[in-house]
């Protein structure tokens, strides 16, 4: 068989690709052996004896599985885990959604007249203490003290 390099490289720099995704037809090896110029080069890809071949990828297909399962919740146990429990979720981000839960119910509870506004003041002030540690603690307190049906 003829030695083709000369003329890979060249469908190469023609095709703007690399050398190792030019295909040359095996049938028309003989006259791809003779074209010397770019232009036997470019008429010999029109005529396609000489194409680029496709690009290969790394499939995602895996990928998007894992991120499926990590949003329903696997895959989360401790040997996928690589930070601290507080680097992880810090402690301010914990305090943030907590206390926003707590305020929002609060104010439900004052807007619909459940909690008058004194208690209600009372009750803000013990939340922003950290007294509550959730919405349901806070529903748990203010039905002991009969201010929740």
């Amino acid at each position: 068989m003829t030695d083709l390099s000369n003329q890979r490289r060249m469908a190469a720099n023609v095709l703007g690709v690399g050398a190792h995704r030019i295909w040359l037809n095996p049938d028309e090896a003989a006259e791809i052996a003779e074209a010397t110029t770019r232009d036997d080069i470019r008429s010999l890809i029109e005529s396609d004896a000489i194409k680029a071949k496709p690009k290969k990828g790394v499939s995602r297909g895996r990928a998007r599985l894992r991120d499926e399962k990590r949003r329903y919740g696997r895959r989360s146990g401790h040997g996928s885990r690589k930070g601290k429990k507080y680097a992880r979720t810090p402690r301010k981000r914990v305090w943030i959604t907590k206390i926003r839960a707590l305020r929002n119910r609060l104010k439900e509870l004052r807007g619909d007249g459940t909690l008058p506004p004194s208690v209600y003041c009372k009750v803000y002030r013990k939340a922003k203490g950290g007294e509550y540690r959730s919405v349901a603690h806070l529903n748990a307190h203010l039905a002991t003290q009969g201010y929740l049906k």
